[in-house]
């Protein structure tokens, strides 16, 4: 597909990935709408980039769906979907205390980055159906971000890593089911890059695990990911595929 004049959704699109995604889609021709929960940082990005911000909270049926509505309204129909949107969090199952690990933690995480993924992709796919196709059949595209520790979590990683992992289970079957419709699915799982979250470690920190990466011996920058995402939406014949893009790491146990 090509970019140029398509309307674009980016979930999580006021920081990190997704903001390198909505600015790198925009750099292309695209017309960006900025989904975020934080509706000012989502207007910065926005008014940058000659987009529009929509906030919005992907776990709620509603919000999602005015959220759609609205990027519509100032775009019209999108064909294009980056799910970038998530939450992490570390918890050992049993606590120092000889606790157990809090459900609520789990539930949140998986709700917000396996439940939230899929509640947006859903109501994207009921509208993207509707349109004409385009070259090869093709109606739209849309992207999951999953994450190495969908394949080596790390200990403390069970409820990101199971809800990364449910994205990457997700990947192949969803592209099979929109087959029909001409819209594709593929999933990127990134390694470790230099978010705003990784920047507000230590530096010692940050470099130790840049040093984990074999090649190139760096933290990935969140503009590799975004180039990634954009090749995904212009190839294609890229659909049901999962990659990895870590820089040949594989995580240790912690």
């Amino acid at each position: 597909m090509n970019i140029q004049g398509q309307a674009a959704i980016v979930t999580g699109g006021a920081s990190g990935l997704g903001e390198a995604t909505a600015r790198e889609l925009a750099r292309l021709g695209a017309k960006v709408a900025v989904l975020d929960v934080n509706a000012d940082l989502a207007k910065k990005v926005a008014a940058d980039i000659g987009g529009v911000a929509v906030q919005c909270d992907i776990t709620n049926a509603q919000s999602t769906q005015d959220a759609l509505t609205q990027a519509a309204q100032a775009h019209g129909p999108a064909r294009i979907c980056m799910n970038i949107a998530g939450i992490g969090t570390a918890k050992r199952v049993v606590q120092k205390d000889g606790s157990a690990a809090p459900l609520e933690d789990f539930a949140r995480v998986i709700n917000v980055n396996l439940v939230g993924t899929y509640n947006v992709s859903r109501l994207f796919a009921a509208e993207c159906a509707k349109l004409p196709p385009l070259e090869d059949g093709e109606r739209g595209v849309m992207m999951f971000t999953a994450s190495v520790a969908a394949f080596d979590g790390q200990v403390g990683q069970q409820a990101y890593s199971a809800s990364k992992g449910g994205l990457v289970g997700m990947t192949l079957p969803m592209a099979r089911d929109l087959a029909q419709h001409g819209i594709r699915v593929c999933t990127v799982a990134p390694g470790l890059f230099l978010t705003p979250l990784m920047k507000q470690l230590p530096e010692p920190v940050q470099q130790s695990l840049a040093a984990s990466i074999p090649f190139p011996p760096r933290l990935g920058k969140p503009e590799e990911f975004a180039q990634l995402a954009c090749h995904i939406i212009t190839n294609t014949h890229l659909n049901g595929e999962v990659i990895r893009l870590d820089g040949a790491l594989r995580m240790a146990p912690r």
